[in-house]
């Protein structure tokens, strides 16, 4: 306020003092925390700061109309149907696999709609023992943890599920579910049907199958046997009667496996030393032993090495003398049979006569090496078979080139010798031994096996002679008759065989005991070939045991031995 003087009159004005009119001083400055702001003057916005602030709005609003608009008008398509997408899940629809059964219609493996898993449908096998190594086992479609399956189809892993699984698993349908907010199932809908998979029925008979695994798995628990094969198949088609390996695993396990229990018999079966996921009669190579005697015998005849009625002296042991004054080398037999003709030489499976005629003996010309292998690769031992299953391996025939590549050392007649009767580093599988025996039963032709019951397969002719075959067909019979077979001379059914026992390392106490051959006699249909696998040397039971009381068992339940 100030006032003006006029005269005698004081006149008064009033106007805001503007703060550079007041003088402070340090007495009447407040205390003020300076560092907070405080004390400083605050001054009116500016009368336009208004119209900022409502035109920043506008703009703001503006952007978010023009979205709405791009999103509910110019794009209201792509939007909805990103939008129903969220709303519908589509979901598989999984086929039901094809069953698999033997020749007569017996279901061996389906699928069970009925099982904790209803969106899957479970794989069941039969439960008889035997067919676990044949069947094979699946693994099922599987998801992730958002509920996607990136598995979409069954798999098969093993045996004919895994060989036929294009036919087996047929094909997966779709539908689409409709999902609300709460994730609940408003409605569905199939656009794609599942398609069935094909049924597939074997040429396996399931009792035969049956009888042969219960049969091993007696001798093994009675013997001692670790393991074994066997195989019976027709000598003319090539279908396979039955094909059985011991162990076993159990593919109901591994295919349903659920509890933590059901997993650790799972793992303690994957590492169980007898090798149960080994299909012993397609993957398992062995020592053949004496079985490959009339494979050897038959070269004989072909190359004109000896005549049938030949005969040669076993004295029990071949001696080679040392001709730089050492110790002699002995190959010895494992008995003295005296004189033999070939035929008695596969009958009583004299050691020495095969030695002779294999490698050579004094005036006794031998084969040598070198036709042991052309004659035992024409026969297909050291090849695959060709059969249906997965994972079929091959053995091995001894060489010089093998011998170097394997030993790095050179080939000697002992080699030739322990070669010609199924020792050194001879291998075979089961199957490839029961394929060149069907050779000898058939009249000279290599068949293709199989499982597939309506698989058209063919053979091919490996030209043998008759008047030879016969030899090696009188020697087999025999065999059964008065020689090392003679567990086999059964009523009711004749049957030509040829034995064998393979000694296995270096002390030669464990052996593999083998049984070959075909029936009927006079009118040949199926090979044989059973494998009881590193028994004790001692033990009085072998192969020829299970075969012969599968044989009673067919003769007294089927035609098949007619």
């Amino acid at each position: 306020m100030f006032r003006h003087i006029s005269g005698n009159r004081i006149k008064r004005t009033y106007r805001e003092i503007d703060p550079e009119d007041v003088f402070l001083d340090s007495h009447n400055i407040p205390t003020f925390n300076t560092d907070q702001m405080e004390g400083h003057l605050e001054r009116p916005l500016p009368s336009y700061f208004g119209y900022l602030v409502l035109i920043t709005i506008f703009l703001v609003f503006s952007v978010f109309i023009g979205k709405l608009y791009s999103m509910q008008i110019k794009e209201a398509d792509t939007y909805r149907e990103l939008a129903d997408k969220n709303h519908l899940k589509s979901t598989p629809i999984f086929a039901h696999r094809g069953t698999i059964s033997d020749r007569k219609g017996e279901v061996l493996a389906w699928n069970d709609s009925a099982g904790g898993n209803h969106e899957i449908p479970e794989r069941r096998y039969t439960k008889i023992p035997g067919f676990s190594n044949l069947l094979g086992y699946v693994s099922y479609p599987k998801k992730d943890v958002s509920g996607i399956f990136w598995q979409d189809t069954y798999i098969g892993r093993d045996g004919i599920e895994k060989a036929y699984n294009a036919i087996l698993q047929g094909m997966t349908g779709e539908k689409i579910i409709a999902v609300n907010a709460a994730r609940e199932i408003e409605s569905e809908n199939v656009i794609v049907d599942p398609i069935k998979g094909e049924n597939i029925k074997l040429s396996i008979d399931g009792g035969v199958q049956a009888k042969l695994y219960e049969r091993m798995q007696a001798l093994s628990a009675k013997a001692g046997f670790t393991g074994g094969a066997a195989v019976i198949m027709d000598v003319h088609t090539g279908e396979i009667l039955a094909l059985a390996s011991f162990p076993e695993y159990d593919n109901n396990l591994i295919t349903n496996a659920t509890s933590t229990e059901d997993r650790n018999r799972v793992a303690k079966d994957l590492v169980d030393k007898r090798g149960k996921f080994i299909n012993r009669a397609i993957s398992g190579l062995f020592t053949p032993g004496s079985t490959v005697k009339p494979f050897v015998a038959i070269a004989a005849l072909m190359e004109d090495v000896i005549t049938p009625e030949k005969q040669i002296y076993s004295s029990g042991a071949l001696v080679i003398k040392n001709k730089y004054g050492g110790p002699d080398t002995v190959f010895k037999d494992w008995k003295a049979h005296g004189y033999v003709d070939m035929r008695e030489a596969l009958s009583v499976s004299s050691d020495e006569y095969f030695y002779q005629v294999g490698g050579g003996y004094q005036t006794q010309k031998g084969l040598g090496i070198e036709k042991i292998h052309t004659y035992a690769t024409m026969f297909g031992f050291g090849t695959t078979t060709g059969i249906d299953l997965p994972n079929e391996k091959f053995g091995t025939i001894p060489s010089p080139e093998w011998k170097k590549k394997t030993f790095g050392e050179d080939w000697l007649v002992g080699n030739t010798y322990h070669t010609a009767i199924g020792q050194y580093g001879f291998q075979v599988t089961p199957l490839e031994l029961t394929r060149a025996v069907a050779s000898i039963a058939n009249g000279g032709y290599l068949v293709t096996p199989h499982l597939f019951l309506s698989l058209d397969v063919g053979s091919s002719s490996i030209g043998l002679q008759e008047q030879d075959l016969r030899v090696i067909r009188e020697g087999m019979r025999e065999g059964v008759l008065t020689g090392t077979a003679k567990a086999l001379n059964l009523s009711g059914v004749t049957i030509a065989a040829k034995s064998g026992t393979a000694e296995l390392g270096i002390t030669k106490q464990l052996v593999n005991s083998w049984i070959s051959g075909y029936f009927p006699y006079e009118n040949p249909r199926y090979a044989f070939v059973v494998i009881m696998e590193k028994g004790d040397r001692h033990n009085p039971y072998g192969a020829v045991f299970v075969m012969r009381e599968t044989l009673e068992w067919m003769r007294d339940n089927t035609d098949y031995t007619k």
